[in-house]
């Protein structure tokens, strides 16, 4: 056996914890870029702590998921106003321009040249300039992965740039952040991070520390998710919740993904869906034909009886099996009120192109079997 684990330099979690980045943000900085991922005209509760700690910074509103172009004008802009600090503050989106801002700030070259799939895939070779990131969302994770999602209009698709130097030098979680999200971002968000729980553990990456965290994640996920839907200001449901995308971003950077987010890449350069979004719609049709698939092909995979304890963690029931936390996956989006991928414009017209595309995807390649492409028709027809 072996495995390589990776996370933010230092990770400060708890209710009312926002108090605190100003002093830490002083010792890290003279001028920092305030990346913000909140709509426009919100407060942001961020520059009252800075200010009070007398550091000078200027914020770079953020509308949408970040694109190359974006990334590289913000980039300049930090570069032009002398910003020694980056702090990303908002929902993954936010998280990860901070991420990459800060990387480019060292690394020199053309941006698409670090991308995946559709660049060369370069490696970064510089550390970033300190990053803090303070996530507002409880659902990607991004404070503590290593890897920025950026959209490509030109190839409508989302990829990744990859590099240990991307992990924040500081990942602030406050859940108290979370408690105004309207009931329909908790639930695409949630329902990520239950996905970024469910995939790592099994996928053919999957190592025992991320199972350990895994299992802790899916547990607060299935007690609280449905709780802070309907009530969102059950404060021990949020906690719950941003613990679950913690434990999610920490397990992805460390076990990979699979077939959900996959398509995901795809779909999100293709249609005006969030990502979150997506995957919650994905998630119950994907976990199916891969438990189908499995049985069919490698029905000895312990892959198997992992979605067997998915099963018994999501449900709360012993004897539960694997189809039976496909059906709990369902019900729970039919009650959150997920829409289909319909809704965002898309037809069976296009899922030649999407399955297609999705067969390149990274994450695809630690799905826990290699589906065929009909079986990846199935999931977008079902999904539809």
């Amino acid at each position: 056996m072996r495995f390589e684990f990776a996370t933010a330099t230092r990770i400060i979690f708890g209710a009312g914890t926002l108090q605190e980045v100003g002093s830490i943000a002083v010792e890290m900085g003279k001028r920092a870029l305030v990346v913000n991922g909140l709509p426009e005209g919100s407060q942001l509760p961020i520059a009252e702590v800075l200010t009070a700690h007398e550091l000078d910074f200027l914020t770079l509103p953020v509308n949408g998921e970040p694109t190359v172009d974006e990334i590289r004008c913000g980039t300049q802009y930090a570069r032009e106003n002398h910003c020694d600090l980056i702090i990303g503050f908002g929902g993954g989106s936010a998280l990860d321009t901070g991420k990459a801002i800060a990387a480019f700030l060292t690394n020199t070259g053309n941006i698409t040249d670090y991308l995946e799939v559709i660049g060369l895939g370069r490696s970064l070779t510089q550390p970033s300039i300190p990053y803090i990131a303070v996530p507002t969302t409880a659902g990607t994770g991004a404070e503590v992965t290593r890897n920025a999602v950026l959209g490509s209009p030109e190839h409508r698709m989302k990829v990744s740039i990859r590099s240990p130097y991307l992990l924040p030098r500081l990942s602030l979680i406050d859940p108290e952040l979370t408690y105004s999200l309207s009931p329909s971002v908790t639930a695409s968000t949630g329902l990520d991070a239950l996905t970024q729980l469910i995939e790592p553990f099994v996928s053919i990456r999957a190592n025992p520390f991320t199972d350990a965290i895994c299992r802790e994640g899916m547990t607060r996920a299935a007690r609280s998710l449905r709780r802070v839907y309907e009530n969102g200001s059950d404060a021990a449901a949020r906690e719950d919740m941003a613990l679950a995308s913690l434990f999610g971003g920490i397990s992805l950077a460390n076990a990979g993904l699979g077939a959900v987010h996959g398509f995901a890449s795809v779909l999100g350069g293709n249609f005006p869906a969030p990502h979150g979004a997506i995957c919650a719609c994905l998630l119950p049709f994907v976990m199916d034909i891969n438990i189908r698939a499995l049985q069919m092909r490698q029905p000895e995979s312990t892959d198997l009886h992992r979605y067997d304890e998915v099963a018994r963690i999501l449900t709360g029931k012993q004897n539960a099996q694997a189809a039976d936390g496909v059906a709990w996956a369902q019900e729970l989006c039919s009650a959150l009120d997920i829409p289909s991928l319909s809704s965002y414009g898309m037809t069976a017209d296009d899922i030649p192109e999407i399955v297609g595309k999705s067969t390149k995807a990274s994450s695809m390649k630690s799905n826990p079997i290699q589906l065929s492409q009909e079986e990846m028709t199935e999931i977008l027809e079902s999904a539809l």
